[in-house]
């Protein structure tokens, strides 16, 4: 039995809600750790636990409504696959960065902060761009790898991913424009400068054609090998 894909409407609101509550959800762990402890290594740890866990819920949620990409670059990846239209694809962007945005709005009002500010944290460098391309390039590879043989995984290797690449990179692991540009309008925690966007966002893209690029030969399917077959003599 195929089951109908949801239209168009459902799978941006779909997008525009995941978005919304992964940035609610860093922006606003950022905010409680930050109010709950001076150590900032554990306020790092307070940031990243609920971050992985709530990637985990929203992608086994909403993944069968609009395959929960909540990341412009993995959307251009599947527009590049050719897996959504690219119509589509600039329409799901549009959706994650508005949703993002609504995100942190709702994190600042629940902890009383203003609507938005602009961040003053600084996050600019060689070093954070890559930074950002690997994880970007390391959350890709797994997504597709997932995809291809471990398919009911996805939500957790997500989650496990951005948990591990929060300490891994040297940038923390935004790994997303959508939620980049979120955290420009913070001014807490998780903040990023608002000129440091484009740095961040070129890096994330370039990992993520990286990895498409290298998954793309990694899991080619395999030529069949032909071996002669002697026939016996007549």
């Amino acid at each position: 039995m195929s089951i109908a894909r949801p239209d168009l409407p459902r799978r941006l609101a779909a997008e525009a809600l995941g978005t919304a509550v992964l940035v609610a959800t860093v922006v606003g762990s950022g905010i409680m750790a930050d109010r709950l402890t001076e150590d900032v290594a554990l306020a790092l740890l307070g940031n990243t636990i609920p971050t992985g866990a709530i990637l985990v819920v929203l992608i086994m949620v909403l993944g069968p409504i609009s395959g929960a990409h909540f990341n412009p670059a993995v959307t251009a990846v599947f527009v590049a696959r050719r897996e959504l239209a690219a119509a589509d694809g600039l329409a799901y962007a549009a959706a994650q960065v508005l949703g993002g945005l609504a995100g942190t709005l709702v994190a600042h009002l629940m902890f009383e902060h203003a609507p938005f500010a602009l961040s003053p944290t600084v996050r600019t460098g060689a070093a954070q761009w890559l930074a950002e391309a690997v994880a970007t390039f390391t959350l890709v590879a797994v997504i597709l790898g997932g995809l291809r043989f471990r398919p009911e995984a996805v939500p957790m290797l997500v989650g496990l991913t951005i948990t591990a690449a929060y300490w891994f990179t040297a940038s923390t692991s935004f790994a997303n424009p959508a939620v980049a540009i979120a955290r420009s309008v913070t001014d807490t925690f998780s903040g990023i400068r608002p000129v440091d966007l484009p740095g961040f966002i070129v890096a994330e893209l370039v990992g993520a054609f990286l990895a498409l690029g290298l998954m793309g030969w990694l899991l080619a399917p395999r030529k069949p090998t032909t071996v002669p077959v002697a026939t016996p003599a007549e």
